[in-house]
């Protein structure tokens, strides 16, 4: 493993929107077993379940999501893989935002010239301009 002496940046999923998956997947679950009678409703349910269930384990298995060191970042890959990605190989860090029916989003993208990777605030914890704010200037130093 690489030396990472020096100080560690990390951005995870917030804690509350775990509990909120798992709530959900938990409502879900109690709606698969009310619709038990009805088909559609029960596969209807039951897919939400798995699905709230899935993004709940995520959370759980690969609760950070971004990471920086003096070496370079750690970013979340698959389901809840992760790959390391040296300072060298970081072409760009920007973030792209978005405006439709007066909503604005951001999309954090770590290019690296073979692979984009694009992290959400919901990844994140924070805002996707603070986190390339607090890269670019960890990368370069300043």
């Amino acid at each position: 493993m690489d030396d990472i002496s020096g100080p560690v940046l990390r951005w995870r999923v917030r804690r509350d929107l775990l509990v909120l998956k798992v709530a959900a997947a938990v409502v879900f679950a109690v709606a698969t077993v009310v619709s038990i009678g009805d088909p559609r409703g029960t596969v209807l349910a039951g897919a939400a379940t798995a699905m709230m269930a899935g993004l709940a384990l995520r959370d759980i298995l690969a609760p950070v999501r971004l990471s920086a060191d003096g070496a370079g970042l750690v970013v979340v890959k698959g389901f809840a893989g992760s790959e390391r990605v040296p300072w060298s190989d970081v072409e760009r860090i920007r973030v792209d935002t978005r405006t439709r029916f007066a909503s604005r989003t951001g999309v954090l993208e770590i290019d690296t010239g073979e692979a984009l990777f694009l992290l959400s605030q919901f990844d994140l914890g924070v805002p996707c301009q603070q986190v390339a704010d607090e890269l670019n200037a960890f990368r370069t130093g300043s």
